[in-house]
């Protein structure tokens, strides 16, 4: 059996504990076995990203595949989290700017946004940071500004011990590293991230993760960072140039085979378990991604030629529906912004959608309506509802 890390021992709360520190990336004693059944799951994943890859290319608008794809990441990374907030929540907030019962829940899912187009903005930009720990913490502090965890020390490698499951220390699930280890084993991370390595890159972001995962440098939110970390990985290394994949809805639909994967690297060195459980995901999530984009292009291609086809249908109607896979919830006002019009003008482009059954009025109400591309958001949303 592989040993893939050390236990110290550790007091927390007045209980002493077993923290779990683990060795630098990557495996050793014995290496990584990459038998002809992980290598066939990896080029299966391999092919799948490339396929995605492809898509993104070939896509009419690849705007309107990262503004659904990212959304979605975002309401199932927070999910996962305990987060009760739905795609149709997040979407009727950016057209209203409204709070409701749940608009702290929103919230956190706009924080999530805001932390991948940070983290992401940085690494395109060559005057941006590089994928480094100092990256992480400056998107891990806008993941928590102003939300629950605010006061867990936002951008800050955690400074006390911190445990996973369990109601105290002493029953927990799972103990990370303890404090004073935390800047030896992050940067043995960092450095593994930038060094040359033979193994498979998309292997190594397998590998990666579950190193951050077992770290859990902060007090909160650390779920969240490790799965923006796949796909800042994934566009470091070249596997896409575009965030257009995201495993949250894996791991969300095998969140125990999860756990019980990340927990077998641990206890038992069982690496190659988790990166057959992990090169299926992305496999299987790629395909999931390139099956939606094509479902979400021949719906607007069939609704755009629907409106072509109706009399009734005007210049400005058909400019709102083009906007509509970026802002498939809209109200009046929202409409007037888009498009510079005045609110009669917004009316009208909305009714002639609504006739054509393109929109569907949601609010009920008779004033500050609410307006939804149905059709859209029921084959965007799969997936997110809430258990």
């Amino acid at each position: 059996m592989r040993r893939t890390g050390y236990f110290e021992r550790t007091s927390v709360a007045g209980e002493e504990v077993a923290a779990f520190v683990p060795y630098p990336l990557p495996p050793r004693d014995p290496p990584l076995r990459i038998d002809d059944k992980l290598l066939e799951i990896l080029r299966t994943a391999e092919h799948a990203l490339a396929r995605l890859e492809l898509a993104g290319e070939m896509a009419p608008s690849i705007e309107w595949f990262i503004y659904a794809f990212v959304r979605k990441e975002a309401i199932l990374s927070s999910q996962i989290e305990g987060t009760q907030a739905t795609l149709e929540d997040l979407l009727t907030f950016e057209a209203t700017r409204k709070n409701d019962a749940r608009s702290e829940d929103v919230q956190e899912i706009c924080n999530v946004l805001d932390a991948m187009n940070h983290a992401l903005n940085n690494l395109r930009s060559p005057e941006g940071l590089p994928l480094s720990i100092r990256l992480l913490n400056d998107t891990h502090e806008k993941l928590l500004q102003g939300v629950r965890g605010a006061a867990r020390l936002p951008g800050q490698i955690r400074r006390s011990q911190n445990w996973i499951g369990g109601t105290r220390p002493g029953n927990a699930t799972f103990v990370p590293p303890p404090p004073h280890v935390l800047g030896d084993v992050l940067s043995d991370l960092e450095r593994y991230i930038h060094e040359e390595d033979s193994l498979p890159r998309l292997i190594r972001v397998g590998l990666i993760h579950v190193q951050f995962e077992t770290i859990h440098p902060y007090l909160d939110g650390n779920g969240r960072i490790g799965r923006l970390l796949i796909g800042l990985l994934l566009e470091h290394w070249g596997l896409l140039t575009q965030p257009l994949l995201y495993l949250s809805l894996f791991f969300k639909g095998h969140r125990q085979e999860y756990y019980r994967r990340l927990w077998a690297v641990r206890a038992e060195g069982d690496w190659e378990g988790w990166l057959r459980f992990f090169l299926e995901a992305v496999a299987v999530v790629a395909q999931e991604a390139i099956d939606t984009a094509k479902a979400l292009f021949l719906l607007v291609n069939r609704d755009r030629n629907r409106l072509l086809a109706d009399e009734r249908v005007t210049v400005l109607a058909l400019r709102l529906f083009e906007l509509l896979p970026r802002h498939p919830v809209l109200t009046t006002s929202r409409t007037m912004e888009l498009l510079s019009i005045a609110r009669p003008t917004a009316s009208k482009a909305l009714s002639i959608l609504e006739s054509a059954a393109v929109l569907k009025e949601t609010s009920g109400r008779q004033r500050d309506r609410t307006y939804a591309y149905g059709a859209y958001l029921d084959r965007l949303k799969v997936g997110t509802e809430l258990w």
